[in-house]
């Protein structure tokens, strides 16, 4: 970890300009925009990595919003990785304890992105005004990175090349906990499956018919039989996104579902996707329709780096707590409130928050928000989400850590994630996590051994494998 004297540098220039990035990150979730229409978003973190001396390269990956800021030169290169995309119909007001939506049908935060993209690039703002500062050599860059949400946003990066001199990447994510948590993820492949049938009237003619709708209720119902066969770990998800209309009277004649195959590694879920496509063909004979298979996104599983991770932790213990007072833990509370006991105490085992760094107490269903620190056991564990960090990881060392800016039981994807996202409480978990990337970056700039540790446990894992890319060089990012 960085000496005594740079960590409290680090921490006092990340406290004196967290103001401007707790107002930024509220900009970001009053904008709320979705997977690659995050224009607004993504211009005012241009705007302050320029006003910070950093250049931008725009439009990365055939993204619009997708962006690159550097500053300084030569090596090594280290990597801030910033998300900033919301998600629909997760419309909330802020800071209460009942769901109250903004705008009906509306977008909210509901994962803490607007948190994760300005705190990253409060990190990164800060190492390379350390760097300068302290005329030491190397490459700071922060990626702005669209899309995450059902978009991945970062393999598209990630297949254009951007990370190719990259020495090590660093991120973070709101939770309800502060720690580092390593974790095995899923690989996950999104493709839509469009019917083609024939209309016709319901009653006078439906023998004329060939219903695309009938397809997607049989493709799901296939799907749901094939979820016995599948290895234990895989996930299959769907939704319909198109029924074909609202006639009940009406043959539809077209109608269109989308699947998400998740599998423990990327080999698992084409194979399982393989099947799923049988099924889909299987369904469209059935009904003789026609069907259209469209691939969306893919993102492959996380590939974890504990010589990272050790550091990561390290600069946590060195820097102790998130100063959460009275009146951030009564708001928690409220929110805590809104769950049942099974749901906090699954919260507790999922991210297996099980006792203090600093208190060496317990943590249970009493708590509201994390006020310490997880212990980190030095070993990855199975997550069941997938992200496309793990793309990334696949081409860089890659790590990162989380910080507590929800309660305790809270679930990502809801509309409490969106209550607590411009709380004071998470503000001060996003400036403690730039804090603590700040510091690592620091150890990665200054520490040649680190450096040399984590890729050899990279390239020790990846056992000679070239990464591939599981998006096709002929697909394209899709806003849908």
């Amino acid at each position: 970890m960085p000496d005594k004297s740079s960590l409290l540098s680090l921490a006092a220039a990340i406290d004196g300009m967290a103001p401007q990035f707790t107002a930024l990150s509220d900009q970001i979730w009053a904008l709320a925009e979705l997977k690659f229409d995050e224009y607004r978003s993504s211009a005012l973190l241009i705007e302050t990595l320029e006003q910070n001396g950093f250049s931008v390269r725009r439009n990365v990956a055939d993204m619009e919003t997708a962006f690159i800021g550097e500053y300084g030169s030569g090596k090594p290169v280290i990597a801030f990785l910033g998300e900033f995309d919301a998600l629909a119909g997760m419309s909330q007001v802020a800071g209460v304890d009942t769901q109250q939506a903004l705008s009906p049908d509306g977008t909210g935060h509901g994962c803490g992105h607007n948190l994760l993209g300005a705190g990253s690039l409060l990190a990164a703002i800060t190492l390379a005004k350390h760097l300068k500062a302290e005329n030491l050599p190397g490459t700071v860059r922060y990626y702005g990175c669209p899309g995450e949400e059902g978009g991945s946003g970062k393999t598209f990066m990630v297949r254009a090349g951007t990370f190719a001199d990259v020495d090590a990447a660093l991120t973070w994510h709101p939770a309800p906990f502060n720690g580092v948590r390593s974790t095995n993820n899923l690989a996950v492949i999104e493709t839509y499956y469009r019917f083609k049938g024939v209309a016709a009237h319901a009653a006078n003619s439906a023998h004329l018919g060939r219903s695309a709708l009938d397809a997607v209720e049989l493709m799901n119902v296939g799907v749901n039989f094939l979820r016995e066969h599948m290895p234990q770990d895989c996930r299959v998800h769907y939704a319909i996104t198109d029924a074909g209309g609202r006639a009940a009277n009406v043959v539809q004649a077209k109608a269109e579902v989308l699947y998400l195959i998740r599998a423990p590694e990327m080999a698992q879920a084409l194979a399982l996707a393989e099947r799923v496509e049988k099924v889909a063909r299987g369904a469209a004979m059935m009904t003789e329709t026609d069907v259209e298979t469209i691939f969306d996104t893919a993102s492959t599983n996380l590939l974890p780096n504990l010589t990272l991770e050790n550091a990561i932790h390290d600069n946590m213990v060195a820097l102790g707590p998130v100063p959460f007072d009275e009146t951030d833990i009564a708001f928690a509370k409220k929110i805590q409130a809104t769950f049942t006991d099974e749901a906090i105490k699954s919260s507790i085992r999922l991210y297996q928050i099980k006792s203090d760094v600093f208190s060496n107490d317990k943590i249970d269903g009493s708590t509201a928000l994390h006020l310490g620190l997880r212990a980190f056991e030095g070993q990855s564990h199975f997550r069941a989400g997938s992200t496309d960090v793990g793309d990334v990881s696949r081409v860089t060392p890659t790590a990162q850590c989380w910080a507590p800016a929800w309660a305790i039981g809270t679930n990502p994807h809801t509309w409490q994630v969106v209550a607590q996202g411009r709380s004071p409480a998470a503000h001060k978990a996003m400036v403690h996590a730039a804090k603590v990337l700040a510091a690592t970056g620091l150890d990665l700039m200054t520490s040649e051994k680190l450096r040399d540790d984590a890729k050899a446990e990279w390239h020790n894992k990846m056992d000679g494998q070239a990464y591939v890319c599981p998006i096709p060089a002929d697909v394209y990012p899709q806003k849908h």
